[in-house]
């Protein structure tokens, strides 16, 4: 049987994964690009490539799984060509962590490292429960502001 937990963390992370495509779908490219509210703000693309590369990421520290290659600062530099190759990338991600549910030893106590982090230059050294509930927390936050961008892109004057 598997892990009541886990199995909750999947459901989670398909429902957002599944918004965050629902947000891509269809836009063009200037749609994927656009800062709702100044350069300060992130677009789509943005949103899709940093909320994947932290969740696999963050299932990898969960899972005790080696972590991935992974240029953070890159994934906020994003500029998507069109959805279908925005689309391309996420499903890819999605598929890595799909296989780490699949391959899942859940141990909740455990102590795991994680990436060094770009604000205090060390890694963060978390249990795999707090990754886990991190994973699809912020998998979730950013899902949601990505179909907020879309829905603030199809409703803009002008």
């Amino acid at each position: 049987m598997a892990d009541p937990t886990v199995s909750a963390a999947r459901d989670l992370f398909e429902d957002s994964f599944g918004g965050l495509r629902r947000a891509i779908e269809g836009l063009p490219a200037e749609g994927l690009n656009w800062r709702p509210a100044g350069e300060d703000t992130n677009p789509i693309a943005v949103l899709a490539a940093h909320a994947m590369g932290s969740t696999r990421s963050w299932l990898a520290v969960a899972f005790g799984a080696p972590l991935p290659e992974r240029d953070r600062p890159a994934e906020f530099r994003t500029v998507a060509g069109d959805a279908t190759e925005l689309l391309t990338h996420v499903d890819g991600v999605a598929e890595d962590c799909r296989s780490l549910f699949e391959d899942a030893v859940f141990e909740p106590g455990t102590m795991r490292t994680s990436h060094t982090r770009s604000s205090s230059g060390d890694a963060e050294v978390v249990t795999g429960a707090w990754a886990l509930l991190h994973a699809a927390e912020h998998l979730s936050e950013h899902s949601a502001h990505a179909q907020l961008t879309r829905q603030l892109w199809e409703r803009r004057e002008g």
